[in-house]
């Protein structure tokens, strides 16, 4: 029984022992201000959306540098794509932070779509940084879309910053665990035989 307990512990430990690679990261503080304006690296299709924050004059969540507002200056809220060469099988975690528009009192709302995962998520007009995940593990290699998409055209939508996506990947100390757990497995399963 404590070679089960012992071996049972170890695959738990190993099953968790996971690190992340970074495939993709931007806080949009390379970008210069701007509305209207399109982050290096990312598109805007069916609208627009504006690079805010400091040294902006639009600075709406202080210390945080550059942020996007979702919802562009035209009254016709932009879909923020970017496209990533993603691999069959492995597990992606898309994290991102969003705000409150801190303008109006219009409740924004804003869904994001990461492969086939999406989330719809609201916030009151002066909350702060909140951070979501979701995840995505593509069954065929290529590339496929992180994206978020204001709800509303009213000149302002929710805020966007700190946007990642990190592959889980085995650490080597995982493959230890999973073999010693094996290992005590074995070792029980020869002595009961023997008893």
């Amino acid at each position: 029984m404590k070679a089960f307990v012992l071996a049972s512990t170890l695959f738990v430990l190993a099953s968790s022992a996971q690190a992340a690679t970074t495939v993709f990261a931007d806080n949009f503080d390379a970008n210069g201000g701007g509305l209207d304006a399109v982050p290096a690296g990312w598109t805007v299709s069916g609208g627009t959306v504006d690079i805010i924050g400091a040294g902006t004059g639009f600075d709406y969540v202080p210390n945080s540098g550059k942020f996007i507002d979702l919802d562009g200056t035209t009254y016709s809220a932009g879909t923020l794509s970017v496209a990533l060469n993603l691999s069959a099988g492995q597990q992606y975690s898309a994290s991102f932070d969003l705000a409150g528009n801190h303008v109006n009192s219009t409740l924004e709302s804003v869904t994001a779509s990461f492969g086939t995962s999406s989330g719809a998520y609201s916030l009151a007009r002066d909350a702060g940084w909140t951070g979501y995940t979701l995840n995505f593990t593509p069954t065929t290699s290529g590339l496929y879309t992180l994206s978020f998409k204001n709800a509303g055209g009213d000149n302002v939508g929710m805020l966007l910053d700190n946007v990642k996506v990190a592959a889980a990947v085995p650490e080597p100390e995982t493959y230890a665990m999973l073999l010693a757990g094996l290992g005590v497995l074995t070792v029980a399963t020869r002595r009961r035989r023997a008893v």
